[in-house]
Formats: C-alpha cells, sequence, structure tokens
C-alpha cells in the first residue's frame, strides 16, 4: 500500500479545529444509517474508551471484499470532509446513485459537521481515518495509536451527531497488529484497497482515469481522495469513472465487514 501525504496539511488543520463547538445530536434517522445504534454524545474532555457506548467487535482482518458480490466495487473517499471537494463528491455521487465509504481525519469532521450529516443523510458509511493522519504512526507506541484511533472516533460521531465509523483506515496503510484489533474491538473493521488512484498526486485526469481501469483487477475497493488540497481532477476521473463502471456491468457496494 502506497504511503502518500504525510502529516503535512493535517497537523495545520487539527490547530484550526480546536474549538469548535460540539454539534447537537441529530435526528434518529442518521443514528439509525446502516443498521448503527445512535452513541451517546460525548464530553469532548472525556476519552471516547469511556464514553462511547460497547459495541459489537468485528474481524481485525484487513477488509478488501466488497458486500455487493463478485462483480462490485467500493467507492472510498479519504481525508475530508472537505468544504469545496466533499460537496461536488456528493453530487456526482447522487446522480449517479452509487454509496461510498468516506474517511474522514477527525479534526476535520469536527470543523464540517453539516457535511458528515449530509454524507450520512445520503446512505453513505463512516470511517475512521485517525485525528493527525500520520502515515509513520505503525512507528510510534500503542499509546499514540490509541490516540489517534479512538480520538478520531470521537470526533466523528460527535460530528455526525451519534452515527459511529463503521471502519478504521490508517494513514498510508500504517497498520499495526494493535491498531488492527483496537478498531475492530470497538466495532470498526480495518479497511485496505485494491485500487489507489493515486489522485492524491494529481497526475490529470486522464491518468486517474486510466489506472483505475488498468488496476480494477487487483479488486475491488478503490481509493480516491475529497481533500488535502484540489481535488478537481478526481472531481472530473469521478465525473467520468462512475459511469464508465456502469456500462461495464458493475454494481456498487460497501467493504465487507
Amino acid at each position: 500500500m502506497a504511503r502518500h501525504g504525510g502529516r503535512g496539511w493535517y497537523g495545520r488543520v487539527v490547530a484550526a479545529a480546536l474549538g469548535v463547538t460540539t454539534v447537537a445530536a441529530a435526528a434518529s434517522v442518521w443514528t439509525a444509517q446502516a443498521g448503527q445504534p445512535g452513541g451517546a454524545k460525548a464530553d469532548p474532555g472525556v476519552s471516547a474508551r469511556r464514553t462511547a457506548p460497547e459495541r459489537a467487535a468485528v474481524s481485525d482482518v484487513i477488509a478488501h471484499a466488497s458486500d455487493g458480490g463478485a462483480h462490485a466495487v467500493n467507492i472510498t473517499i479519504d481525508d475530508g470532509p472537505d468544504p469545496v471537494w466533499t460537496p461536488q463528491v456528493l453530487r456526482l455521487l447522487r446522480d449517479n446513485g452509487v454509496k461510498a465509504t468516506f474517511c474522514m481525519v477527525g479534526p476535520q469532521a469536527q470543523a464540517h459537521p453539516d457535511l458528515v450529516r449530509q454524507v450520512v443523510a445520503a446512505g453513505h458509511r463512516l470511517c475512521d481515518h485517525t485525528v493527525t493522519h500520520d502515515t509513520a504512526m505503525d512507528k510510534k507506541s500503542e499509546a499514540y495509536q490509541s490516540r489517534q484511533v479512538l480520538d478520531a472516533e470521537r470526533q466523528i460521531t460527535e460530528a455526525s451527531g451519534g452515527v459511529r465509523p463503521m471502519y478504521y483506515r490508517a494513514p498510508g496503510g500504517a497498520f499495526t497488529p494493535y491498531s488492527r484489533h483496537l478498531a475492530a474491538s470497538h466495532g470498526m473493521r480495518p479497511l485496505g484497497w485494491n485500487v489507489d488512484s493515486k489522485d492524491f498526486e494529481r497526475p490529470g485526469t486522464d491518468a486517474i482515469v486510466t489506472t483505475v481501469r488498468n488496476e480494477l483487477a487487483n479488486g475491488p475497493t478503490i481509493l480516491f481522495h475529497d481533500a488535502g488540497g484540489d481535488r478537481s481532477q478526481t472531481v472530473a476521473a469521478l465525473r467520468t469513472l462512475l459511469p464508465w463502471l456502469k456500462q461495464q456491468g458493475y454494481s456498487f457496494g460497501f467493504p465487507v465487514r
């Protein structure tokens, strides 16, 4: 799994997100999304380990398969939400009748709770993508990994109004046995990818489209980004790829749980 991005702008986002007001509880239609139980609103000063209600553990094996079957793909969107690019991605998904999994950075979710709720209300799923997007977190202590995973889980859950992430994706694939087990014990299936669109590097729309088409044989879970910089190439590539995937007979699912 390629490691791209690093901490970079996420450190600045974390600082900017401090002091963001915790959002109020959402309507029950959100807490019921994807069959998830609603979580109680947590005190920002209290650890998620102590405030989050218990949830059944899932497998700690990194998921790649689709619940949609052998000829389905999983669209996964990382690093947001972003006020410029996430609405454009959501519009494209809606127009094509596609559901996706959004792997959110905790402070981004806190800064833009309206977008988190839009994602949930549209029937998409949430994924924990840590607090600072540290692609070297697998070299850090277990205490550090725990804070990255659980604090982001709390931030995303608060921003959504109680809908908890169903998956955990380590930045750059920096999983460890400890972080996988920790996430799984909190009901978040570790989530990998099969196709890296390489959109993060902004190689051009045509290059992104070509990469996805060429690598689809690797498996169903495709990685895109809706934050971390100018994502206009990603939006343009999705505008081409979503109808093309349908034309090729693919359906769209969620990663297995």
